[in-house]
This record gives C-alpha cells, sequence and structure tokens, in this order.
C-alpha cells in the first residue's frame, strides 16, 4: 500500500475526530445581541449531545450567579430559567462535556437595553425553526 495514501487515510480519520466535539450552534438570546425585554430564559443548542457540568451569569461589574437547574444528563438543548434581570451587559460562561469525553467552555454575551433597537447575531438569524 502507498505510505501517501496510508496518511491520508490517517489524517482523515484524525479530522473526523477533532471535529467530534460539541460546540455551541446557536443560543436565545443570541451571542452578541441586543434585546429590548429581559428573558426568562437561556436556551443553549449544541452540535451534539453534551452535559452540561457548569453554567454562570453575571452582569458586567457584578458578581458572577451560578444557573441551575442543570439538566442531570446529556442534551443536545438545554433551557434554564432566568430571575428578573435588569437593563445591562451580561456574560453567560458554561462548561459541557461532549460524548468523546472532551471538556469545552466558552462565554457568551448579551445586552438588554429597553430603549435599544433589538439585534441578533448572525448565527440567530441563519437557524430556521
Amino acid at each position: 500500500m502507498n505510505m501517501s495514501f496510508v496518511l491520508l487515510i490517517i489524517g482523515l480519520g484524525f479530522a473526523t475526530l477533532c471535529d467530534a466535539h460539541a460546540h455551541l450552534k446557536d443560543s436565545q438570546p443570541a451571542d452578541r445581541s441586543v434585546v429590548t425585554i429581559a428573558p426568562d430564559n437561556l436556551v443553549l443548542r449544541f452540535s451534539e449531545a453534551a452535559r452540561v457540568t457548569a453554567l454562570a451569569l453575571h452582569r458586567v461589574g457584578e458578581a458572577e450567579r451560578k444557573l441551575v437547574p442543570l439538566p442531570t444528563g446529556p442534551a443536545q438543548q438545554v433551557t434554564v430559567p432566568l430571575s428578573k434581570l435588569g437593563p445591562g451587559k451580561y456574560v453567560v460562561t458554561y462548561r459541557v462535556v461532549s460524548g468523546d469525553g472532551h471538556i469545552m467552555s466558552g462565554e457568551l454575551r448579551f445586552t438588554i437595553d429597553p430603549s435599544a433597537r433589538p439585534t441578533a447575531s448572525k448565527a440567530s438569524r441563519d437557524q430556521t425553526p
């Protein structure tokens, strides 16, 4: 067997494994969005089922609050209720474990501004229900 062919097959297999990790596809509110009304829930949609191990929210300049309840098992979509949020800039941080055991952390940001014109990130505009 040609060595180049063997290396190609190994490389393709490795690329497939690297792409298998869960990643955030979409959220409500969307990352970098401006909303005029505070959301009742935070919704995270992942590329594959993942187990959420940490989820927190903070308004910029204030203390972080853990968001609960977290799902007890893997889920592709996670919905967590939010307490009443006032105007301001918010940061959500999360950590998930994908099916292959890979740990992925990330964050998303949104702003609540009752006087603003609502915006959404490109990812949320591209999603179809």
